[in-house]
């Protein structure tokens, strides 16, 4: 598993970087406005992990907020990626988040990690990891894919079971890219994440009227709003370590 998603993410590096911040409406206009909203406007002196970093655009986001923010992704070529983006201007390392994270106990303030729980199978070392590198009363505010989302869209037979699923992704310069991905029920999703923290809020994004009326934005508007606006298509989990 975890080859099949290095392998695809380095393929996709190239328009993660140059393309999915103006043409995917998925990130640009529904998931990244729903995780802002989240974070502080002024995260100045803050620490902060961007897990599961791809091109930095999260990671741009943070700095521009003030904060002092370490960037990891498993693709050498998103780690590239970022690099080219922010240079010197955060820390960013190639990592595995299915294993133990080389921070010191009581890192982060925050923890951020956009649309990248669902390619790892167990959730319990990683969260465990999390926990460990968050100072207390910081949080954690993670996005993956809606499992109502999951188990409409393929057809599954068993809403409870947790199942690999495969998509094939065109895009500008890679072209058909097969990404896997595990799907699991909300109930598991809730339970890791209060097994470690205190669960604050839970966001079912709906599309962000601000884009509805950007040109860039029209062609996706056209086709997702009304869909986006009665169908979950991710989730947004922060969440708080005890003090």
């Amino acid at each position: 598993m975890k080859e099949k998603v290095l392998k695809a993410y380095d393929k996709l590096a190239g328009d993660y970087e140059r393309h999915v911040d103006s043409q995917s409406g998925h990130n640009a206009f529904y998931e990244r406005p729903a995780m802002l909203r989240m974070l502080p406007q002024e995260m100045e002196q803050m620490s902060v992990l961007d897990a599961g970093c791809a091109a930095g655009w999260y990671t741009e986001q943070l700095i521009k907020r003030g904060a002092r923010v370490t960037a990891i992704d498993l693709s050498p070529s998103m780690i590239e990626a970022c690099k080219r983006r922010v240079g010197s201007e955060a820390t960013i390392v190639e990592c595995d988040l299915t294993e133990a994270l080389p921070f010191a106990d009581e890192a982060f303030d925050y923890i951020v990690s956009s649309l990248t729980l669902h390619y790892i199978e167990e959730w319990m070392p990683t969260f465990r990891e999390f926990q460990r590198v968050l100072k207390p009363g910081g949080s954690l505010i993670f996005s993956v894919h809606h499992p109502f989302m999951d188990y409409k869209l393929v057809e599954r037979q068993d809403y409870f079971a947790r199942a690999l699923l495969r998509e094939v992704w065109n895009k500008p310069e890679s072209g058909p890219v097969e990404v896997v991905f595990y799907r699991r029920p909300m109930q598991e999703i809730i339970n890791v994440t209060s097994s470690c923290f205190s669960i604050e809020e839970i966001v079912e994004p709906q599309p962000s009227l601000e884009h509805k009326d950007k040109p860039e934005a029209g062609a996706w508007m056209a086709t997702w709003y009304e869909r986006l606006m009665t169908n979950p298509h991710f989730l947004i989990v922060k969440a708080r370590k005890s003090k």
